[in-house]
Formats: structure tokens, sequence, C-alpha cells
């Protein structure tokens, strides 16, 4: 038996390496990288042109390039102060939103009566308690945290709960053929088949995240760290440049955290079709 199955697990091995290979081979391939690299020279050129048209507007980009060259440290900290306030939001509205989509994916009741009003919730401008929190909990780190984990909530708890009963109907009667428990279908059959929908919800929700920390940063007129308080501060001395630099930084920072998204999903979703 051991002979069959070696070649048979080295063939696949083998594919899956050979497909990596193609792949970074056609990344390196003008036609691959050459339309964006061009599309990039084209905005930049369009940019240069507002920044001469529109200097009240668009600060060249050579005064940015010298703004975030010139002192890196203060967006390196104001950056990580930022990053930190919307991951632990993150992570709170994931943990929050995972464990509410498990009772709503278990229970019919909770499910009728809480999905109408997350779907609700969820078109809803968040970001305009933002000014409330600040008021409820001040300026410190609070008001942000708060706010991240609720603009990631829904979006979170609604594509989880899709794919925790996006179990293939044929397969979960299987399992309860078998008498396997309810924890042992969640376990074995409803979370993975949910782990899709997972990546799909992160990918939409770690930009969220970014958004919800910079708005919060800007409305607690009191706070002095975040790129989100770099912003108000550039802006009320009328330094374009600075705050085209920090909007360039989060632009960067949520690109970042995106492709990481991208590559987790890549690498624990490899047996998905997808």
């Amino acid at each position: 038996m051991d002979e069959v199955v070696a070649p048979a697990t080295d063939t696949v091995t083998g594919t899956a390496a050979t497909r990596r290979l193609r792949q970074r081979a056609r990344m390196l391939r003008p036609a691959y990288w050459l339309p964006f690299v061009l599309l990039l020279v084209v905005l930049g050129f369009g940019w240069e042109v507002g920044a001469r048209r529109m200097p009240y507007l668009f600060a060249p980009l050579g005064d940015i390039a010298s703004v975030l060259t010139g002192d890196p440290g203060y967006f390196l900290s104001n950056t990580l102060v930022t990053l930190g306030e919307a991951l632990v939001g993150l992570g709170i509205g994931f943990v929050a939103a995972f464990a509410l989509a498990v009772v709503v994916s278990e229970i019919g009741v909770v499910r009728r009566a809480v999905m109408p009003l997350a779907v609700v919730l969820s078109v809803t401008p968040l970001v305009a308690i933002a000014p409330l929190l600040v008021v409820a909990l001040g300026f410190g780190m609070g008001p942000k945290v708060v706010l991240t984990a609720l603009v990631c909530f829904f979006p979170i708890l609604i594509n989880v709960a899709t794919g925790l009963r996006a179990v293939p109907g044929p397969v979960l009667q299987v399992y309860r053929t078998v008498a396997a428990s309810r924890l042992e279908v969640l376990r074995h059959l409803r979370v993975p088949a949910s782990l899709p929908y997972v990546f799909a919800s992160l990918r939409i929700v770690f930009p969220l995240s970014m958004i919800g920390a910079v708005v919060a940063e800007l409305s607690a007129a009191g706070s002095a760290d975040g790129l989100g308080s770099v912003i108000q501060v550039a802006s009320s001395q009328n330094r374009l440049a600075t705050v085209w630099a920090a909007i360039f930084v989060l632009a960067a920072l949520g690109s970042l955290l995106f492709w990481l998204v991208t590559l987790a999903e890549r690498r624990v979703l490899h047996w998905h079709q997808s």
C-alpha cells in the first residue's frame, strides 16, 4: 500500500510546486506588471498637473516624499498607534461576531430575531456615533476601539453566519445519519465550510478597521496620537504635504493588511476551489 500512495503524494506535491513556479514566472513577465506600472506613471503625471493647477488641494509628490523621509519616526509612531487601535477593535469585533454567528446558526429563533436587525445596522453609518463615543469614553483609546469593533462587527457576523449555514445538504445528512452531535457538526463541518466566508469578511473589515480608527481619532479633538490626529493637526496648520503623506501611509497600510489576509487565505484554504 505504501508503494502506491507515496508516488501519488509526490505527484500531487510536484504538481503544486510546478503550478507555483509557473505563477511566479508569469508574474515576472512585462505583460503582468507593466499595465500597473504604466497606470502609476499616468496617475503620477496627473497628480503633478493637479498640484500645479490646484495647489490648495494637491501637494507635489516631491514635497510629500520629503515630508515622509524627513521625519519617518513621526509617521511610524503614529502609524503604530492607529494600527494598534484598528487591530484591537477588529479582534474584539471578530470574536464577538463569530460567537454570535455560531449561536445564530444553531438556534433558529435567535437567527430570525438577530439577522434582520444586523442587516439594518450593517448599512447604518456607525461612524456618525464617533462624537458620542468620545463624550462617553473620553479621548483615550476606548472610543477608537469601540467604534472599530462596531464597524467590523456586522460584516463579520453576516458573512460568518452565512458560511456556517452554507453546508451542502447531502453532507449534512451523512453527519446526521451517523448521529453526530451539534458540536461535532460545528467543528468538523460548519466551521471549515465557513472559512471562505470568514476570509472574505476579513478582506472587507481590515480596511474598515483603519477607517473606524481614523474617524474616531478625527472626532477626538483632544487626541494627540494616531494618523487621524496627524491629518487633523496638519489640516488646521495648512500643511497639505503632511496631510497627503498621512493619507498615503494609511493607503499603504491598508493595502499591506489586505495582502496579508490574501496570503493567509491562500495558505489556509489551499484545499478550496477558489
